[in-house]
């Protein structure tokens, strides 16, 4: 069992490690930037340092102050939350070679899932379903990729191999144009990500994003708990998440989440992740792995009852999982909103003192945030404040129990999107659910347009 962890964030991930750790009796340490000093894990953890001034790239991005604040503090190992270090094999490297365990997977996993067009490799050998695509990175040679493209049949989408966030990707329709696109994705990836590498997928037209969550131990035991659907996006950025997804069987489920497991077993994972696939006309197809605890686990937890970063801190601390695939039970059904502190019309950010907090109550609500009355938001990081989950029996229930949630929560003193999640729940064709990743945005664009249609 561990005994003393860092946690390198902040927010509510750093509030949710916090309690996790706390309530296996593990002592935290709360790194923190000079503007993060009231945030409210930092006044409950056992032991806080400030690790430099509010940019990231000076405090949460600074691998040698995080590392020496586990010296100096003689704590065993570093969660490193989601965003931020998480899924920088560099920095899991340092850590483990400063003698403090990563919570997380080795270096050598991160750096392979890291890579797309080496985890998709990776992937196929261990005969997870891919989405038809180059094979490998593209060459400079223009008609090999014509040929490549002919073979995938169009639209393809070009896609930076070290990408993510929705960047670094551009859809090709027509073969005139992929000459262009390549150059211009390749130029993009290595001004953003210092790897002009790019590969060839084909584009699917109307997808889900379902992903299965997987917790392993590193000595050979793995399992899934399910799926969620987080289709409702923005920018490529999740809105709304739910579990289980809408339409997908139980033996749908078993299938694709045993395809996984063997995944995690054949490439030595440990602790949590989770597989994202694209989801169209009944087929699975993979995108990525993201080696890190999600900011949607909370809907894996209400419908399974496990608690992922619990799991995640025990088998960091050398425990084998005592989970075993039968006792994983899907009860009900979770939806989960972010809230995030921007304009609902604009989704510019907006920083500044919370002046009234008052959370949501009532059955299967939970509310993960580190919001407090008078607690200033910085301009300095994502804008995301809080998250909003429910449970229900079934879909409508938790929809309607999501509906009184939003309703109920006060936010005064900062803009919020409280209004924007509230015409997601509300809108027909979410109720109906199955919706592919663009329905948002069109739903958005045309109540914009048509703002007398209402929902």
């Amino acid at each position: 069992m561990l005994e003393k962890v860092v946690i390198a964030n902040r927010g509510e991930i750093a509030l949710r490690v916090l309690r996790a750790c706390h309530s296996l009796g593990i002592k935290t340490v709360a790194v923190h930037s000079t503007v993060d000093r009231n945030l409210k894990h930092v006044g409950l953890a056992d032991e806080s340092i400030c690790i430099g001034p509010g940019p990231s790239v000076d405090s949460y991005l600074n691998i040698p102050r995080i590392i020496a604040a586990a010296e100096i503090t003689d704590a065993q190992a570093i969660h490193p939350g989601y965003g931020f270090l998480s899924e920088r094999a560099d920095f899991a490297e340092q850590v483990e070679q400063s003698g403090f365990i990563f919570i997380g997977p080795t270096a050598e996993v991160i750096r392979l899932m890291g890579d797309k067009v080496e985890a998709i490799r990776a992937m196929k050998a261990a005969g997870v379903p891919c989405v038809p695509g180059s094979g490998g990175p593209l060459g400079e040679d223009v008609d090999t990729n014509i040929k490549i493209a002919r073979e995938i049949g169009y639209p393809v989408i070009i896609k930076a191999a070290g990408g993510g966030g929705g960047r670094g990707m551009r859809v090709v329709r027509t073969e005139a144009h992929l000459g262009n696109a390549v150059t211009m994705t390749k130029a993009e990836a290595k001004a953003a990500f210092g790897n002009e590498q790019v590969y060839m997928e084909k584009f699917l037209e109307n997808p889900r994003h379902v992903e299965i969550q997987v917790l392993a131990d590193g000595q050979g035991n793995a399992i899934h708990l399910g799926e969620r659907d987080c289709s409702m996006q923005r920018r490529h950025q999740k809105v709304v998440e739910e579990a289980p997804a809408p339409g997908i069987t139980d033996d749908q489920r078993a299938a694709i989440g045993k395809v996984c497991v063997d995944a995690c077993i054949r490439i030595n994972y440990r602790g949590a992740g989770t597989f994202e696939f694209l989801y169209e006309n009944g087929r699975f197809y993979f995108i990525e792995m993201n080696t890190r605890i999600q900011v949607e686990h909370p809907v894996t937890e209400l419908i399974t009852g496990v608690d992922l970063v619990r799991e995640q801190l025990l088998i960091a601390g050398g425990e084998k999982l005592t989970l075993r695939q039968e006792d994983i039970v899907i009860r009900g059904h979770a939806i989960e909103c972010r809230i995030n502190a921007e304009d609902p019309d604009t989704f510019m950010p907006s920083p500044g003192t919370v002046k009234r907090f008052e959370a949501p109550g009532g059955p299967g609500v939970r509310v993960d945030t580190h919001l407090y009355d008078g607690y200033k938001i910085p301009p300095n990081y994502d804008s995301m404040i809080g998250k909003l989950i429910v449970h229900g029996p079934d879909r409508e229930t938790a929809i309607a129990r999501m509906r009184l949630a939003l309703a109920e929560t006060v936010i005064e003193g900062v803009k919020c999107n409280i209004p924007l999640q509230q015409r997601i729940m509300a809108d027909v064709g979410f109720q109906h659910g199955g919706q592919n990743i663009h329905y948002l945005e069109k739903r958005m664009a045309e109540q914009k347009e048509h703002p007398a249609t209402g929902h």
